[in-house]
């Protein structure tokens, strides 16, 4: 298969050639290749690929589940270098900290993801210890976005979001606990949706990513790749510390189910401060009419966190820097490493000393704050089905921008900056509600992606998937590809 054709599908649509018979995953997996030869020296968003020959792909044979059982067999797939462990393959966070370190088994998320019949190839770029918004990591480079190579691809899922943006492969493995799913979704033009906590095991290296604040998912070019996927994602692994209720169909299902009139409460300026941008405000707008002329009720809305901003910024600090101190002590010792300069980068050495001087009853505080905010949110779902926010105030970043002057902040400030230029996604982090980025608009004047967040109360990522299919029915985007694009002139 050539690469201008094979961008031409997601991975539904290529797992359904596979099943046809009309390509193999072999011939997926080559094209996927190619399409790294072609971009990523453009981008960086791919660390690492590897044979898949002697990978078993399920759902093409008669097994346990019967034939066929696997919707997206064949279908070449990227894992995150983190948050995710495949058996043989290094998982290194970024990090020069975890140079090398290869995994001994599969997470419980990649056994799924093998069951899905995903062709895992190979693994995306990530800030260190995902402990950012801009995948800007000392040890491999910026990745740079596909629509503007002088900005960021966001993070901390940016080598995903720039992969699935330049067509490398439909979908891509992504993580979540601060933004770092929907933000490279709004920066590259993609969908991507925050599952609920306890939706997607995080087991068993992991009992809590940030205290449930981190979740597993997906960035994708349609809906449907993540609905799907998500389907094949979800469910607790025993002992698991949360699980979600289980949905009343597969999300898969909910695509293409009309949402009905839904109230949705718009929030056009952050809790923080920080002032959304005018393109962002104009593409707010644009979207309210979408919706409107879809017909839903659509209303500027309060929406109170429960707690001041200064204490929710303060909360977060000291439970994401203590967990990061945490993660940090325990891959040091496993490694026999240290945690200094030559293996850690400024602002992540500065968070594990913030972390490492969190005392427990303040730690217990910032739980309580958590909780919380889960509960305020939880009336505000109580009123309206969802609430409409842009993703991010402003467009995307330009590389460079986000680290100005980081080496001069301490744990704390940095988290600060992180809640003050991404004020708007964290909060669902922090309920554990389920939320999504929709790329239904653009800037008119550069063009670039605005991705728009919608938030649904706990459970609810089928009215989310609903709502999603329409506007995508209405307002399509796979149409729109970025200057750096696989299927481009130089694609075979």
């Amino acid at each position: 298969m050539r690469v201008s054709e094979y961008v031409k599908y997601d991975a539904v649509g290529l797992a359904e050639l596979v099943a046809a018979g009309e390509v193999t995953p072999g011939e997926l997996v080559a094209a996927a290749r190619e399409a790294v030869r072609v971009v990523n020296p453009e981008i960086n968003a791919v660390v690492e690929t590897w044979a898949t020959d002697d990978e078993p792909v399920p759902g093409l044979t008669p097994g346990p589940d019967g034939p066929g059982s696997a919707p997206l067999a064949g279908v070449p797939f990227l894992i995150k270098d983190l948050g995710v462990a495949m058996a043989g393959r290094r998982t290194e966070l970024g990090s020069r900290l975890a140079a090398g370190h290869v995994a001994g088994a599969d997470s419980a998320l990649m056994v799924r993801l093998r069951r899905a019949g995903l062709v895992t190839f190979g693994r995306t770029t990530t800030p260190e210890m995902a402990y950012s918004i801009t995948t800007e990591p000392a040890f491999h480079g910026p990745t740079r976005n596909p629509w503007d190579p002088r900005r960021s691809a966001g993070g901390s899922s940016g080598g995903a979001g720039a992969a699935v943006a330049a067509g490398i492969v439909p979908v891509a493995h992504a993580t979540d606990a601060a933004g770092s799913l929907r933000i490279p979704a709004a920066h590259n033009g993609l969908f991507g949706l925050k599952p609920t906590r306890g939706r997607v095991s995080v087991g068993p290296d992991f009992d809590e990513i940030f205290n449930g604040l981190g979740v597993q998912g997906s960035v994708s070019r349609t809906v449907r790749d993540s609905a799907v996927l998500l389907d094949r994602m979800r469910g607790p692994e025993p002992g698991d510390p949360y699980s979600a209720p289980c949905p009343p169909r597969p999300y898969a299902d909910e695509v293409t189910r009309p949402p009905g009139q839904l109230r949705i409460g718009v929030l056009t300026q952050a809790w923080g401060g920080r002032r959304t941008t005018a393109p962002v405000a104009d593409a707010v707008s644009r979207t309210v009419r979408l919706l409107e002329s879809l017909g839903h009720r659509v209303t500027e809305a309060q929406v109170d966190l429960g707690v001041a901003w200064d204490e929710f910024v303060l909360a977060n600090a000291r439970l994401m820097t203590a967990n990061l101190a945490a993660s940090v002590d325990a891959l040091a010792a496993a490694l026999g490493r240290t945690a200094d300069a030559s293996t850690l980068e400024p602002v992540t050495l500065a968070g594990h000393r913030y972390g490492q001087r969190v005392a427990g009853p303040q730690f217990v505080a910032a739980l309580a704050v958590r909780n919380r905010v889960a509960r305020a949110l939880a009336r505000y779902f109580a009123t309206y089905d969802l609430l409409l926010t842009p993703t991010l105030p402003e467009l995307p970043m330009l590389l460079g921008e986000y680290g100005e002057g980081a080496e001069e902040l301490d744990g704390f400030g940095w988290i600060e900056r992180l809640n003050d230029r991404s004020p708007f996604t964290m909060a669902f982090n922090v309920a554990g509600t389920p939320a999504m980025s929709v790329p239904v608009t653009s800037d008119v004047e550069t063009g670039l992606p605005i991705g728009m967040q919608f938030a649904a109360g706990y459970g609810e990522e089928g009215l989310l998937f609903r709502l999603a299919g329409q506007l995508e029915q209405a307002s399509p985007w796979t149409g729109r590809t970025p200057g750096i694009w696989a299927g481009g002139p130089r694609a075979r």
